[in-house]
């Protein structure tokens, strides 16, 4: 998914329990569902981010080859820009984003 592109807040709001729960029926089931979502979400991003980086990776020693790179520099300030994962996962639940079920209780034992 392209977390670019996520109408989620930048910052953390004000959400209405009836909001959340619309979905699940039980706000706890959806707490749950936004915290699982949220880990994948912070999963790709780093995934993704560690990917963009390793291009700028040096393997020498010498610390006189030490310098700042701006597009490293640039690339660190774009995804810490970005809504937190907690965030994004919320707005998806709430957009109906989210597959997920619940475990029948045959498979729990």
């Amino acid at each position: 998914m392209d977390y670019k592109k996520t109408n989620a807040p930048d910052t953390t709001i004000t959400r209405d329990f009836s909001d959340l729960e619309k979905n699940t029926g039980n706000i706890y089931k959806s707490l749950v569902i936004v915290g699982k979502r949220s880990n994948q979400i912070q999963k790709e991003i780093k995934e993704e981010l560690n990917k963009k980086l390793q291009e700028f990776a040096s393997y020498t020693d010498n610390l006189e080859e030490i310098f700042e790179n701006r597009e490293q520099i640039e690339i660190s300030k774009f995804y810490e820009r970005l809504p937190k994962q907690t965030l994004i996962a919320m707005q998806e639940l709430l957009e109906d984003k989210i597959y997920f079920r619940e475990a029948d209780d045959k498979e729990k034992e």
